[in-house]
């Protein structure tokens, strides 16, 4: 039985990346960064926790990033992604003096780079119609 990939399926992986990407580094003192550099860090085993679970995501989001977008993937997304950055300055709609802003929209197309990555086996059966090699039916 054939599963089926749809936005909602879409935004679940975008969720993720998001929580992770943000829930990694942000501007505010919210993430484990932030954590990490606050004046009153002691580093325990919870750190340490949070750490170990961080980067297991973050491999594992890579990973499929890699995999399924491959260099050229990913440098093709990421040139996309400056390049929309580049017009929002030239249209004036952000500025080059606003580091905060630029911080969270560069994070914010992170995530999507990632949740592409993780979903773009799917996505590439619905336009294509074909399977890649390491499909496997259930």
């Amino acid at each position: 039985m054939a599963k089926s990939f749809g936005l909602d399926s879409f935004l679940v992986r975008w969720l993720f990346a998001v929580a992770l990407v943000f829930g990694t580094y942000n501007p505010t003192a919210f993430s484990y960064v932030g954590w990490l550099r606050s004046e009153n860090f002691a580093f325990g085993p919870l750190p340490a926790l949070v750490g170990v679970a961080l980067i297991i995501a973050w491999l594992v989001y890579l990973r499929a990033t890699f995999n399924s977008l491959g260099w050229l993937g990913i440098a093709l997304g990421a040139a996309l992604f400056g390049c929309m950055i580049w017009l929002f300055i030239d249209l004036g709609l952000l500025s080059t003096q606003s580091t905060g802003a630029l911080t969270w929209l560069a994070l914010l197309l992170v995530s999507l780079l990632l949740a592409a990555g993780m979903s773009w086996s799917h996505i590439r059966r619905r336009l294509s119609g074909q399977l890649d090699v390491d499909d496997v039916e259930d």
